[in-house]
């Protein structure tokens, strides 16, 4: 009787964002269509964005949020989403491009909890920095956040009545803006406390001070990119950025 030769299963790759993904971002962003890149997005994109992020905030150990790991991962894979039209295949791999973007991301979103933390338990922070950034110093992740926040209110300081006309639109974000100028002097950085300072500040209801806080942050993701990428924001720009 015949022995039945029982085929090997080959084994599933472990690459999970290599050159197919990588061809689909370049299909998605040569489409014009939207029915075909929400296709191309859904079946051949987002499992590696997900992936991306998940790993992102697992190996470098970005834990210090005010909200939860689920939620962190969703705007990591919303920021990258946002990057996909600015991504060149002829200066590199789509792999290094966004890993790089989501990790300074990540870096910037990360490290004011990151402060607190470092106020509490100096010894802790210490080895969770070198965990993070390699063999980077304190003083290296603070200059890189500084660097950003600073050309950040330089670029609002030159554009905030060009891209906000109404009054108390301005009002609140410049509230907005006086809270990062004092964030070295600010203990409480979660957004129950932020709101109500805001409100304290000017009077505006919480539907009013989100909608502004909603149109800075499509700016801020844009700044985030630019000096993830360029290690510059474009502050003489006046207006838009869209």
């Amino acid at each position: 009787m015949p022995v039945a030769i029982k085929k090997k299963r080959r084994k599933k790759s472990k690459v999970y964002f290599g050159t197919p993904v990588q061809e689909a971002i370049i299909r998605y962003n040569d489409s014009d269509d939207p029915v075909v890149r929400n296709k191309i997005y859904s079946e051949e994109i987002a499992a590696a964005f997900d992936k991306l992020a998940e790993n992102l905030i697992h190996t470098f150990k970005f834990y210090y949020f005010d909200y939860s790991f689920k939620d962190v991962k969703d705007e990591v894979v919303s920021f990258l989403v946002m990057q996909m039209p600015k991504y060149q295949p002829d200066k590199g791999r789509a792999f290094s491009y966004f890993s790089v973007v989501g990790k300074n991301y990540l870096i910037l979103n990360n490290n004011n909890n990151y402060k607190k933390m470092k106020s509490q338990d100096d010894i802790d922070v210490l080895d969770y920095n070198r965990d993070l950034y390699g063999e980077n110093t304190t003083e290296e992740v603070n200059e890189y956040y500084g660097d950003f926040v600073g050309q950040m209110l330089e670029y609002w300081d030159n554009n905030l009545t060009n891209i906000f006309k109404r009054q108390k639109d301005i009002l609140v974000a410049d509230a907005v803006l006086e809270i990062f100028r004092r964030r070295k002097n600010i203990e409480n950085f979660n957004k129950k406390a932020l709101y109500i300072m805001i409100r304290e500040m000017t009077s505006s209801n919480t539907q009013h001070i989100t909608r502004v806080i909603n149109q800075m942050k499509n700016y801020y993701y844009n700044m985030v990119e630019e000096f993830s990428t360029t290690g510059n924001i474009d502050t003489t720009n006046t207006g838009s950025i869209f």
